[in-house]
Order: structure tokens, then C-alpha cells, then sequence
């Protein structure tokens, strides 16, 4: 059995074109997994091996690889960058016990760099830090430590200062060893000398070194004592205590280097074996019931406990669908059976890989601490916790947002349709925050996502590995109703018709909830009026009611009921009497309480070269956007602003045009506000025609 201390299973995460794959190409690389390096830019990395990845020069999918360092295993994730695909990184993070965060030498803390960081400490993984591309124009390392510390609000501990910057960026000095590394021209990793550290660079060394050192040893009583009474620690308790920081969270090291140049990569691959947690030093994943309330159990990363393992991505390629999922605890054979306990379904293991992008090895085994990939399950999707069928148990699921776009898609010819149910059913167990519904009037496809691109990307995949030719409908927004007044009302249902009939009589209180609550119920009646157990029969009325709004059948968001009286009879009265009588006061009252549109507002978040700045603030302006705040940087200004996401349509086109094809921005979902009233009257309009049009 393999020692589980020198197991290492690490994300690599970062904002769009900070260099997340090429610096896994480079670990690969240096490692022995790959002779020949890939790059990105010529569409050749290993881990981008989707044709949409490869063309547009962006990670979609998480790529799974593992490889060999000092003795140790390291299971590596590259996740995408882009804002729409954030879930990928979100649930990789959940099963990832540490991270290496890489920020651009020039660009710094970007906005993703901002969501997959705040991700990263929900899910309470321990990270280093990387700043990379520090041979490109306007890259300053000192800044971006800076930036980790005041956007981010982390604790960077910087670890290794650069020599030179930009063009002359040559290599790093490691604080510890006061050792520099200078790499030659010729690219490659291997060839770097270790010298001492440059002359002008001496008191700076120092001064770092001292902040390090001061840093790591808080982590110890006994040696910060010793070092406040003049007596410098062995490096080896210096690293111990850097490694106990950086499990705790209390800070993150911090290196430099560029991995497209081959320099600085071998001081980051050493930092993940030192300072990052093996499988047993993580908090334990909590179990939970079929509620989703917590046991108070935790799946123990153990060899010998019973097997727990999550299933936390799935992907469909030429061999079939494979789901790849982190083991937690005990072990598992091929031919074994367990059980999913989101469906109560057993399923047989047929085959293991571990994979290493898109080749991969078969495996007889795997143990606690492995990210495997297991071949043909049958109804296994992302989020399902795989267990021992004799000790069952639920480790925590994963929480997936609403998409906040959705397009019209239909078949170019009939034959296709069957095999487009088929293709969508693919994707859908793929990517939990892709959904498909049918308009049941219209018969239409409807497919859902959380941006354009998203979207955009669905419909590729669609035409190109699915051989699906689509028409693409118009995009439309997710919009919400809520309602504005406080309405106490009264509704009665009676209906006599020979035999026993219905009768429910419910007074009742309609008021706007707080934001995000969704829909609240609550009965405050008092003597009986309306029997206990009709209580529920009354919420399941209103609640069933909330998916349709009284302007533009919309869902309802944010309102309180509460019944407060009634009346009953002793032989008429039904739970489903009751049920019919909330539906109708749902008809009555809802009109009545100042119904309101509500739309998604995007953050958007623009880069833009300074004599750009005017146009676009005057653009974001002219689409209802609310600016923010800018910060000017080296090579440009961003531009943070709110907007709503249906004037953002086909943005990226524009802003192209407006920057002479330099600007970039990136969008996510903020939350929902009030439309005004002249665009809402729009909405309403266009909706009801194409009711009618139906």
C-alpha cells in the first residue's frame, strides 16, 4: 500500500491567461510525464485536449494527471480561468487538499482570480502562491504581493525574490538557503546554476529573509522564543513551521517565476512536497443524512475505514462516460460493488484508470487519498457520494447555482432530435450547471447556462463532438417576480356537486420577504379554525404556485404568507380542499400586492488601455451599467461596474471594437434588482406575444 504522507493532491487555479496550463505542461514536464512540452498557444497542450480548448486557447474542463516529485505522487487538476466555467474550479476545489493560486506578473489580481480565491477559502484549502509571466512587459512581482494582500485579503509569505524583471528576468534567490537560481537561455528547466546571491540585492535578501523567518516561527512558542533571544532556527524547523502556517491558513508562499521560460517551476513543485498537506492532514469530509443535515461522522482518510469516495466530475469521450472521483477512505478492487446513496442503486466497479489528461492507465486497486476515473457506472452524477453498500453514508454534496441564460435550440433536421436528447443527456451529467428543459407549449428545447460563452460552447460541442447541427434562438434572461405590498385578504373555496363537497375558507397575509429568502410560509392560527394538519396542504398550494408570476410568468422570489384564520367543515374539508384554496388565493392576491419584474445584475469586471477608458465607462453608462470604481495598472485600467445581464448581449464584440481588439472582461452573476418599469413593460409585452405566437 502506498504511504498516504507522500500523496499530494493539488489544483491549479488562476484567472484567464495568468498561465495555469502551461505551468502544468511545465510540472509534467519536469516531472517525466511528457518529453515534449505542448503550448498553449499552438493549440498542443496536454491538458487541453478539447478542440474548443485547444482553438480558443482556454481551459474549459478540469484535466485530471498525476505524476512523480521527490519521492512523492502528485494528483494535479488544471482548472479553467473563465467566469462561466467557474464550477469546474469550484468542484475540483472540494476535493482537492491544496492549491497552487498563479497570478499574472503584469496583470495581478484579476476579478476571477478574486471568485476562485474566495471559493478556495470556503472550501478551506491551503494554497501557494505562484506569480508567473515575470519576463513580460510591466511585470512587477512586489506589486502583486501587494495586491494578494489588499484585494485578496490574504497573507502572502514571499519565499523567493526575482533577479531582474521583464527582459532580464533570469531567475529567483531562495530566502531560506540565500541560494540563487539563474537559468541560461536555452529554455530548458534543467539548465540553472546555483550561486550567490547578486551584490546589489544583498539587503534586500535580508530584509525578506528576516520577515520570513519573523512569520514562520509564530507557529512555535519554544523557537520564537529562541529566535527573540538572538538565536536563528535550523532551516528544517523553519520549514516545519511554514508548513503547519500554510496547513492552518494563517499564510501562503509565495514564489515567482515563468513557467513558458522554464525558470522558477522546480522551487514551486519542492513547495507542494514541503509545505502543502498530505490526504490525512486535511479536515475530514463530514457525512451526512439523506437530508442533508450533518451526521457528525467524518469520512477519515483511511486505508481500513469503510469506503467512502465522490464523484466529482463526469466526462464523456471516445470510451465511454468516466467519472472521475477522490477516494476518502478505505479501498476499492475492480469488480467490487457499491452503492450510490444518492440513488440507493448499487453499481459494479468494471473499470479503473488514472489518467493522465486524455491518456490513462488501467488500474486492478485504488485506496483512500486516489483521484481515479472509473469507467461505465450507470447512474452516477456529479455530486454522488460512492460507499461501502454494508456501512452507507453521504459525504457532504455540492451546491450548484442557477443558470441565468437560457437560448431556444432546435435540430436543422428531424432526424437529428433523438440524437440531440441523447447528446444533451451527455452534458448535462457532465456539467451540473447546464440545464435542458422543453417549453411544453412550443415543444421548444430550451438550454440553460451561465453566460454566452457558456452557452456558446454547449452549442459547439453540440455540432462538433455530437455531430448535432442547431438553430440558435435568441438568448433570453432569466428573469424573477416578486411583489412590493403588504395584502391581508381572505379567499374561500366551496364546491357542493352531490356527496361530500370541498370547503376551505384561509385568511391570510401576503408581504414582500427579505432578499434571497425565497418563499417563507408560517401559520399563526390559534384555536383551531383551520385543523393542524391542513396546514401543510395550505403551504403546498401557495408553494406550488410561486413557479408562475402573475406580469410575465416568471418564478417569485423573496415573499412571506402567513396564515392567520380560517374556517373548516367537519365533513367537506380536505387537505385537497385546502390546497385548492391556496391556489386561488395566490390568483386573487398576487395581482393585488404590487407585483414587480425582477432582472439578473452581472459584476462585470473590464480591462482596458487607458485611452480606451472614456469609451467604455460611456458604453457600460449606455447599458445601464452602475460604475463601481477603477484602478489604473501598468498596462491598463479596470473597470469594475454592475449591469444588467440583458444588455450585455454580444458585449465582448463591442468592447473588442471599442479597444482595438486589447480589452477583456469577465462577468458573474451578482444578484436580482428591480426592472425599471419602461424595460420591464418591453419584457412583459414580448413575452406575451410569443405566447401568443405559439
Amino acid at each position: 500500500m502506498a504511504d498516504l504522507d507522500h500523496y499530494r493532491n493539488i489544483g491549479i487555479f488562476a484567472h484567464v491567461d495568468a498561465g495555469k496550463t502551461t505551468t502544468t505542461e511545465r510540472i509534467l514536464k519536469l516531472t517525466g510525464k511528457v518529453h515534449k512540452t505542448g503550448e498553449v498557444h499552438d493549440g498542443e497542450a496536454t491538458t487541453d485536449f478539447m478542440d474548443q480548448e485547444r482553438e480558443r486557447g482556454i481551459t474549459i474542463q478540469s484535466a485530471a494527471t498525476s505524476c512523480e516529485w521527490d519521492g512523492h505522487r502528485l494528483n494535479i487538476i488544471d482548472t479553467p480561468g473563465h467566469v462561466d466555467f467557474t464550477i469546474e474550479v469550484y468542484r475540483s476545489l472540494k476535493v482537492l487538499d491544496g492549491g497552487v493560486g498563479v497570478f499574472c506578473g503584469s496583470g495581478g489580481v484579476e476579478p476571477q482570480s478574486e471568485t476562485n480565491w474566495r471559493y478556495a477559502n470556503e472550501s478551506e484549502v491551503a494554497r501557494i502562491i505562484l506569480v508567473n509571466k515575470l519576463d513580460r512587459l510591466g511585470a512587477d512581482f512586489y506589486r502583486v504581493v501587494d495586491q494578494v494582500e489588499n484585494v485578496l485579503g490574504a497573507n502572502p509569505l514571499v519565499m523567493v525574490l526575482p533577479i531582474g524583471t521583464e527582459d532580464d528576468f533570469v531567475g529567483v534567490v531562495d530566502l531560506l538557503t540565500r541560494k540563487a537560481w539563474v537559468w541560461d537561455e536555452s529554455g530548458q528547466p534543467e539548465n540553472y546554476k546555483l550561486e550567490d546571491v547578486p551584490a546589489d540585492m544583498v539587503d534586500k535578501v535580508e530584509e525578506y529573509r528576516e520577515k520570513l523567518i519573523e512569520t514562520a516561527v509564530e507557529q512555535d512558542d519554544d523557537l520564537l522564543e529562541q529566535y527573540l533571544e538572538g538565536n536563528e532556527p535550523a532551516i528544517e524547523d523553519i520549514k516545519r513551521c511554514i508548513r503547519k502556517g500554510t496547513i492552518a491558513l494563517d499564510f501562503f508562499p509565495t514564489y515567482c517565476g515563468s513557467a513558458f521560460k522554464n525558470k522558477g517551476v522546480q522551487l514551486v513543485l519542492d513547495a507542494v512536497v514541503d509545505y502543502l498537506p498530505s490526504p490525512t492532514e486535511v479536515k475530514p469530509q463530514p457525512e451526512v443524512d439523506l437530508e442533508g443535515h450533518e451526521t457528525g461522522e467524518f469520512a477519515i482518510v483511511d486505508v481500513d475505514k469503510p469506503f467512502r469516495a465522490l464523484t466529482f466530475k463526469v466526462m464523456d469521450d471516445r470510451f465511454g462516460a468516466l467519472y472521475f472521483t477522490r477516494i476518502y477512505s478505505g479501498k476499492i478492487k475492480k469488480g467490487d460493488t457499491v452503492l450510490n446513496t444518492a440513488t440507493g442503486k448499487t453499481e459494479r466497479i468494471g473499470r479503473m484508470v488514472e489518467m493522465h489528461a486524455d491518456s490513462r492507465e488501467e488500474l486492478t486497486s485504488a485506496q483512500a487519498g486516489d483521484i481515479i476515473a472509473i469507467v461505465g457506472l450507470k447512474n452516477v452524477q456529479t455530486g454522488h457520494t460512492l460507499c461501502d453498500p454494508d456501512n452507507p453514508a453521504t459525504l457532504e454534496p455540492m451546491v450548484f447555482p442557477d443558470p441565468v441564460i437560457s437560448i431556444a435550440i432546435k435540430p436543422k433536421d428531424k432526424g437529428a432530435s433523438e440524437k440531440m436528447g441523447i447528446a444533451l443527456a451527455k452534458m448535462i451529467a457532465e456539467d451540473p450547471s447546464f440545464r435542458v428543459e422543453t417549453d411544453e407549449d412550443s415543444g421548444e428545447t430550451i438550454i440553460k447556462g451561465m453566460g454566452e460563452l457558456h452557452l456558446d460552447i454547449k452549442v459547439d460541442i453540440l455540432k462538433r463532438t455530437h455531430n448535432v447541427d442547431v438553430e440558435v434562438g435568441k438568448p433570453q434572461v432569466a428573469y424573477r417576480e416578486t411583489i412590493t405590498q403588504r395584502i391581508e385578504d381572505s379567499y374561500t373555496h366551496k364546491k357542493q356537486s352531490g356527496g361530500s363537497g370541498q370547503f376551505g375558507k384561509i385568511d391570510y397575509v401576503i408581504e414582500p420577504g427579505e432578499q434571497n429568502s425565497g418563499f417563507e410560509f408560517e401559520s399563526k392560527v390559534t384555536g383551531g379554525n383551520v385543523p393542524r394538519e391542513f396546514w401543510p396542504a395550505v403551504e403546498k398550494g401557495f408553494a406550488g404556485m410561486m413557479d408562475k408570476g402573475v406580469l410575465a410568468g416568471f418564478p417569485l422570489l423573496d415573499v412571506k404568507i402567513t396564515l392567520m384564520d380560517g374556517a373548516f367543515h367537519a365533513v367537506d374539508s380536505s387537505a385537497v380542499a385546502f390546497e385548492i384554496a391556496a391556489k386561488g388565493a395566490y390568483r386573487q392576491s398576487i395581482p393585488k400586492a404590487g407585483p414587480q419584474l425582477l432582472e439578473p445584475i452581472m459584476k462585470v469586471d473590464v480591462f482596458t488601455p487607458e485611452d480606451h477608458v472614456g469609451d467604455v465607462i460611456g458604453d457600460l453608462n449606455r447599458r445601464r451599467g452602475m460604475i463601481q470604481g477603477q484602478e489604473a495598472g501598468p498596462t491598463g485600467v479596470r473597470v469594475k461596474a454592475e449591469a444588467p445581464l440583458s444588455d450585455m448581449f454580444g458585449y465582448i464584440g463591442d468592447l473588442r471594437t471599442m479597444t482595438s481588439g486589447r480589452g477583456q472582461f469577465s462577468m458573474e452573476f451578482s444578484h436580482y434588482a428591480a426592472v425599471p418599469k419602461n424595460v420591464a413593460d418591453e419584457v412583459i409585452k414580448e413575452v406575451k406575444e410569443r405566447e401568443a405566437s405559439k
